[in-house]
């Protein structure tokens, strides 16, 4: 049988093969590529000028210098902080590892670009509650791999026999998702600190014993004893170091450094299936929690600015993000332990109201700001008055 060629349809084909402007035409419009996301390698995270990723350098500038001249007064002799940020504490003695803080310090990102830092960003200072952050995540990983199945399950159902931490009556029908926001109200004490000598309540020290009881779930109060114990209840479900699963599965992806560590308490080991394990801290009260430097800090808060992706890898759920964006029954500018919300603008009237930190004594935050693209991070800052200034003029840098 003789073939047929259709003439027109030989010319496309040959045209196609070419790449000629016929061939062109004849293509779907092509749509511009849009500029990928980027994501710092291991030590190699990329800096930019401000104009390149739209903000003004001089009004950079500006907030870089307000964060300096903001530094925490006051000693830099971390066991006498501490002491006097929790001065008139009973059970005060400092049971975990302290260093000495260094200056005001930190680093401003941009579209994940480094574009000021100052101070001493490489240094692994304590950071206090930011700790707390981490070990929400952690668990917040636990419910992701179904180790949790659900944060309104009660805590006591996850526990092995030998753990008597909600076997209380007015423990017993505490949830994950009470821990998770600091409404938990457990009453006890964990690591020779009972829960009512942390920010005790009361007009005299006889009084602070008999503090008043909340049903689990209504009452937000800030706690480190509590977190603790959510700490130590983490560590049950994941029967091995809370640091370790941390590095595994979201440090180490993220190409965070080698020098942070998380510590807990010189009397805080337990048995794990045979083997001693350390329970972390979620602080730095009574010394311990996490010793880490501003970039490793800033590569927590940007995976998190990309709503728990890295690359092409989901870390963290976005539904456990939006969890943990969402303000509890008693506060609303607090989300899971540590995301400080900015609801309606007044904690910090500077910066959107979608805006979060996580923050730690002295103060030690990260600053997420989903809106403008920012991550920074701010070591040694006097207080949110102050925060809110710089983040102000680093807002103000925009160019519109």
């Amino acid at each position: 049988m003789k073939r047929t060629v259709v003439p027109g349809l030989f010319v496309l084909v040959l045209a196609i093969v070419l790449g000629s402007p016929a061939a062109r035409a004849q293509r779907p419009a092509e749509r511009p590529q849009s500029v990928a996301t980027y994501f710092p390698e291991r030590l190699d995270w990329q800096h930019k000028k401000p104009e390149d990723v739209g903000m003004d350098s001089a009004l950079v500038q500006q907030a870089v210098q307000a964060a300096i001249a903001a530094d925490t007064p006051g000693t830099h002799d971390m066991t006498l902080f501490l002491k006097n940020s929790f001065g008139r504490e009973p059970f005060d003695t400092i049971i975990g590892p302290v260093k000495d803080r260094g200056p005001a310090s930190g680093i401003i990102t941009r579209r994940g670009y480094i574009v000021a830092e100052w101070g001493d960003p490489k240094r692994p200072d304590i950071t206090n509650s930011v700790t707390k952050t981490f070990l929400t995540t952690v668990v917040g990983l636990a419910w992701q791999k179904g180790l949790i199945h659900d944060v309104n399950d009660y805590v006591r159902d996850y526990m092995p026999p030998h753990i008597d931490l909600f076997e209380a009556t007015h423990n017993k029908n505490i949830k994950w998702d009470h821990l998770l926001r600091q409404t938990s109200d457990w009453s006890g004490t964990l690591w020779g600190k009972p829960d009512w000598a942390d920010r005790p309540v009361g007009q005299t020290p006889e009084s602070w014993q008999d503090r008043p009881m909340y049903e689990n779930g209504t009452h937000f109060k800030y706690n480190d004893v509590r977190v603790n114990v959510m700490a130590l209840a983490a560590l049950q479900v994941w029967r091995r170091p809370l640091p370790e699963v941390l590095r595994e599965e979201v440090m180490d992806p993220i190409g965070a450094s080698s020098t942070w560590r998380w510590y807990g308490y010189e009397n805080s080991w337990v048995e794990i299936d045979g083997k001693k394990v350390q329970s972390v801290s979620g602080g730095g009260h009574w010394g311990g929690g996490m010793f880490i430097d501003s970039y490793d800090m800033a590569r927590f808060g940007y995976l998190y600015l990309r709503n728990g992706k890295w690359k092409d890898r989901q870390i963290m759920s976005e539904k456990w993000i939006q969890m943990a964006r969402t303000p509890g029954s008693d506060n609303n500018t607090y989300g899971f332990a540590n995301w400080y919300l900015n609801t309606d603008r007044k904690p910090l009237p500077s910066a959107p109201a979608t805006a979060v930190r996580f923050v730690g004594n002295g103060s030690n935050i990260i600053y997420i700001d989903w809106d403008n693209d920012i991550v920074a991070v701010f070591r040694w800052i006097r207080n949110d008055r102050a925060l809110d200034e710089v983040v102000g003029k680093m807002i103000a840098s925009l160019k519109k």
